[in-house]
């Protein structure tokens, strides 16, 4: 009673409700009777219903009845459906600790959840073991037991595909944004396709045991698939769900490396600039920094096409520092990479952002230029077919027009037919995308596309350990044509769109003041793109 003179106290003062005083049996009443709304007036309610159910049950009857209507996140209504998710295993079959970690999880389900954030649930299940020893709830050596007996979460997710526990962890985390706790139970209709999630899974699965992989370092990688309108289609967050739950597919941010530098070429020719235009790859100085290639050399005049074809690092520094660098970061922004700063390093990719955000930029490659938001939750509804919540298709926004689009599409289809990403061919599909590979190995990208399907992939170690040369055009490129050749092998391919160059003339770019461009048309009886893609498979491993 003190609790809930202290809040109606408040509340009063306030004139609206700012603080919370319930008992078990008034949050009973209101999740059988009544709504989410925070008025005094439903406050009160929630009183006199609480004081009708004392009338009428037992505190067992109550505890009983609470218990299974309780929410415990992720859509998992009552004590038994909480202990099967968490636990696969019937309530009656709870150890105490189990039991004290599904009572911990009541005060805030979503941010208490074992299986995003173990470590405050592990906090929280310990508050609760001692509350029940201090208040003589449990002896000494229950206590004891309890507190060094390892918790095991098993939640059950897709038994058969135990990766789409990713995105089951991902779209439930969303629907309890969207409806909050539900009251009944639900049908949750969700983008996810089993095929391409098992395709997905085995992908990763294969080249993370290969020996290659394991000779390398390489012991974690992620993947996501999305549509042409933004809807996931395949979520793999890890090596392995059963081991760790983390997702690294959404919650893990690392450095996209040369995955970014599509964001920079795009700001160039959205300014005039073309895939045919040449520029130095040569040693470059900004402020002291001087960034180099992958192979440690330079090869002079070379197109944009070539240069982001073989990943030439000074080149995208220079074109970053042409047009501006506030150019690049409005530009990555437009696409859906916000938050990026104008640091001299930006065109290499050196800040953190999660797959899932860098893999939606690439989507208007794809989707003839339109942006995207990724998304996994398609429509809730209650048993008796009512309408709970359904994804509302947001206005278009284009943001690449169709010359500016099939510069790109050009250049991107470029790396993987003869530059650093052509081990993600797949014959008989048209196929664009980038690869990225960070400071000392630490992350290795890649991000490609066919007509309306985006896929992008994550390899890397958690502990942000080295790994041995493994680049984007590596283990990643594999992994995405493991699971896009098997995804594809149905659907007839579609042509991208894409530019055609308008003669032979390359005509010079303007120069940047500190390294001036200049103009050095190859020889004739040179192919410039298989030179240098020569030399640089002369520097790999």
């Amino acid at each position: 009673m003190m609790a809930l003179a202290r809040a109606a106290q408040l509340n009063m003062k306030a004139g609206h409700v700012v603080q919370g005083g319930s008992t078990l049996t008034q949050q009973l009443a209101k999740n059988i009777f009544l709504t989410r709304e925070q008025t005094l007036k439903r406050k009160t309610q929630e009183v006199l219903l609480a004081l009708w159910l004392e009338t009428r049950y037992s505190k067992k009857e109550i505890l009983q009845l609470y218990l299974a209507r309780v929410y415990f996140g992720g859509g998992t209504v009552g004590i038994e459906t909480g202990a099967q998710r968490f636990f696969d295993k019937p309530a009656k079959d709870l150890n105490l600790g189990e039991a004290a970690l599904l009572a911990g999880l009541l005060k805030a389900p979503d941010r208490l959840n074992p299986v995003k954030n173990k470590k405050a649930s592990a906090r929280r299940t310990g508050l609760v073991l001692g509350e029940l020893y201090t208040q003589n709830y449990i002896t000494d050596i229950q206590y004891q037991n309890a507190l060094t007996t390892p918790i095991e979460i098993e939640p059950v997710a897709v038994k058969a595909v135990a990766s789409a526990g990713y995105f089951s962890d991902w779209v439930l985390s969303e629907m309890d944004t969207q409806i909050g706790p539900p009251r009944t139970d639900i049908i949750v209709h969700t983008s996810l396709d089993m095929d391409a999630q098992k395709a997905a899974q085995a992908a990763v699965t294969a080249e993370l045991a290969s020996p290659y992989a394991r000779q390398r370092n390489a012991q974690q990688a992620a993947l996501i698939a999305l549509d042409g309108a933004g809807a996931v289609r395949a979520m793999v967050g890890g090596a392995d769900y059963q081991h760790s739950t983390y997702n690294r597919a959404v919650r893990a941010k690392r450095q996209p490396g040369s995955a970014f530098k599509p964001f920079v070429y795009l700001g160039a020719m959205e300014r005039g600039f073309s895939p045919w235009d040449m520029i130095v790859d040569e040693p470059i100085d900004i402020d002291g920094w001087q960034p180099g290639n992958f192979s440690h050399k330079y090869k002079g005049s070379v197109s944009l096409e070539t240069a982001l074809a073989l990943s030439l690092n000074t080149v995208a520094v220079r074109l970053g520092e042409n047009i501006g660098r506030e150019s690049v970061v409005s530009t990555a922004a437009k696409m859906g990479l916000p938050g990026f700063k104008p640091y001299a390093s930006l065109a290499l990719g050196a800040q953190e952002t999660p797959l899932i955000t860098l893999s939606a930029a690439y989507v208007p490659f794809a989707n003839w230029g339109y942006k995207v938001e990724a998304y996994g939750l398609e429509a809730i509804y209650s048993t008796d077919g009512h309408m709970l919540y359904t994804h509302e298709v947001p206005p278009k926004i284009q943001v690449l027009n169709s010359d500016v689009l099939g510069k790109m599409n050009m250049m991107l289809k470029t790396t993987v037919a003869r530059g650093t990403g052509r081990a993600a061919r797949i014959s008989g599909q048209d196929i664009a995308g980038k690869t990225g590979t960070t400071n000392d190995y630490r992350d290795a990208w890649f991000v490609g596309y066919v007509a309306d399907y985006v896929a992008g992939v994550w390899v890397g170690n958690d502990d942000n350990s080295k790994m041995a040369r493994v680049t984007g055009g590596t283990i990643p490129a594999r992994i995405w044509q493991k699971f896009m050749a098997e995804t594809l092998k149905d659907h007839p391919p579609t042509a991208l769109p894409i530019a055609h160059k308008p003669g032979d003339i390359a005509r010079p770019i303007r120069p940047v003041p500190a390294a001036p461009i200049v103009d050095m048309t190859p020889k004739k009886d040179e192919d410039p793109l298989e030179s240098l893609l020569a030399d640089l498979e002369q520097a790999l491993p």
